[in-house]
Formats: structure tokens, C-alpha cells, sequence
């Protein structure tokens, strides 16, 4: 099953985030790299991937 792909303003609403954290978090080059695939100039997410990776980034800081 395909899974349909949302933009930077849809997730940072979804999270309740600014998309400037968005932004940063996908010019990051290590694990703290929000998953993301590039289409051009355009940043789109996988909203269970992005929902994995955050899970990972809260049980390292709570390490």
C-alpha cells in the first residue's frame, strides 16, 4: 500500500510545530535528520515515518 506524501505546512499543523523547525531538521546530516524525501526544490514526508523518528528522538533524551 502506497502511502500518500504531506508538505512541510501539513506536518508542522499535524505536530502543532513552527516549519521552520521542519525546515532545520531536514538540513541536519545525522541521526537527528527528520525523514524526509526531496522532490526538486520540494520536502515531503511520510507521516508514519516521521511519527517513528520521533518516537527514537524522545527515548534517547530520555536516556
Amino acid at each position: 500500500m502506497t502511502q500518500n506524501l504531506i508538505g512541510v505546512n501539513e506536518l508542522a499543523e499535524r505536530l502543532s510545530i513552527p516549519p521552520s523547525w521542519i525546515y532545520a531538521r531536514t538540513r541536519l546530516k545525522d541521526a537527528d535528520q527528520i525523514p524526509h524525501i526531496r522532490c526538486g526544490k520540494y520536502v515531503r514526508f511520510k507521516i508514519d515515518e516521521v511519527m517513528d523518528w520521533l518516537e527514537k528522538q524522545n527515548e534517547n533524551e530520555r536516556r
